[in-house]
């Protein structure tokens, strides 16, 4: 076999975007992003995009200052943002095995309700 023959056979252009295979919606990974947000406001309640997109960003920046303030939000039949606090302790560099103290901090949790969690596993809420 020569060189042509294995270069010809490993080589494989990729598809052309109208060749792609296009995968299911649920299948998609996408990240929703305040635009996105923002132009689905628009298109379902009819604001301007200027206007929905201030509705989105009083809507983040009020959810934000709740939690910055020590506060759970609570967001029904979706889930609640919790803020907690972490004690100071030890622990261990995964390389070298070297204890280092951890120093006490905030951590911001999210807990999907059951809802949520039952519309992720393509159950009904009702059905518990």
């Amino acid at each position: 076999m020569t060189n042509a023959d294995l270069i010809s056979r490993s080589y494989r252009p990729s598809p052309l975007p109208h060749e792609r295979a296009v995968e299911a919606p649920a299948e998609t990974k996408h990240t929703v992003t305040r635009s996105d947000l923002a132009d689905s406001v628009f298109r379902r309640i009819g604001l301007s995009r200027l206007e929905s997109a201030q509705l989105v960003e009083a809507v983040i920046e009020e959810i934000g200052d709740a939690i910055l303030r020590g506060e759970n939000v609570k967001l029904s039949s979706f889930g609640t943002f919790l803020q907690r606090s972490k004690r100071e302790r030890i622990g261990r560099n995964p390389k070298t095995g070297v204890e280092a103290t951890i120093t006490p901090r905030k951590v911001l949790v999210f807990k999907a309700s059951h809802i949520m969690r039952a519309r992720i596993n393509g159950e009904h809420p009702d059905d518990e």
